[in-house]
C-alpha cells in the first residue's frame, strides 16, 4: 500500500528537515567557542598553549672544522695534558673518524653508545660550545668543547658519571687539515 503526500505536506517536511540541519550546523559551530548545551553556557574554552621551543644557538666552531681523522686519548689530571696529546698523536695509525652528518652535524659516539650518530655543534649564551644530540646546549648527553685550535680538540662529557669514566677527551688531528 503506497501513501502519497500532498504538495503542502512535502513542503512542510522539507522545511522541517532544513530547519533541523540548520539548527545542528549552528550548534556545531558554537562548539568551538562555547561549551554546554547549544553553546548557551557562556563559558569559553581555554586554548592549550605549548611552551616555546628553545632554538639551538649556533656554535662558533663549524662542523666542517672538526670532520676528519683524529688520534684519541684522555686524561683526568690537567698536568697530564701535554703527555696525553703526544699519546693521542700516536693513535693516528688507528684514527677515530669524525664524519660529516647528512643534516649538517658531525657523526660521533655518545658516551657508552656503540653506534656513532649525527650530533650537533651548539653554542650557548655564555660563549661555550657543545657537541650533542639536537636540543638546547648543555644537556646531559652533550660534551663541552673545552678547547679547539684547529689541530687539537679537547672535550669533556657533561654527564658526571661519563666525565668521571672518560675524563677529558683529547683529539689530535692526523695529517694535514683538509
Amino acid at each position: 500500500m503506497s501513501r502519497s503526500l500532498s504538495a503542502g505536506a512535502v513542503a512542510n517536511l522539507v522545511l522541517v528537515r532544513f530547519g533541523l540541519v540548520s539548527a545542528m550546523a549552528a550548534s556545531l559551530g558554537a562548539c568551538g567557542s562555547f561549551s554546554g548545551f547549544g553553546g548557551m553556557s557562556g563559558t569559553p574554552q581555554t586554548a592549550v598553549q605549548e611552551a616555546p621551543v628553545e632554538r639551538e644557538m649556533p656554535a662558533s666552531i663549524r662542523p666542517d672544522e672538526i670532520v676528519g681523522r683524529w688520534g684519541l686519548a684522555s686524561y683526568q689530571n690537567a698536568n697530564d695534558r701535554a703527555r696525553t696529546e703526544a699519546a693521542a698523536k700516536g693513535q693516528c695509525k688507528q684514527p677515530y673518524v669524525i664524519g660529516a652528518g647528512a643534516a649538517g652535524g658531525v657523526v660521533m659516539h655518545l658516551a657508552d653508545e656503540a653506534t656513532p650518530q649525527e650530533l650537533r655543534l651548539k653554542g650557548s649564551p655564555g660563549g661555550k660550545n657543545y657537541i650533542g644530540p639536537s636540543g638546547p646546549a648543555g644537556g646531559e648527553k652533550d660534551r663541552e668543547i673545552v678547547s679547539f685550535d684547529g689541530r687539537v680538540l679537547v672535550t669533556r662529557f657533561l654527564d658526571p658519571d661519563a666525565a668521571t669514566r672518560y675524563g677529558n677527551m683529547v683529539y689530535v688531528r692526523c695529517g694535514a687539515r683538509a
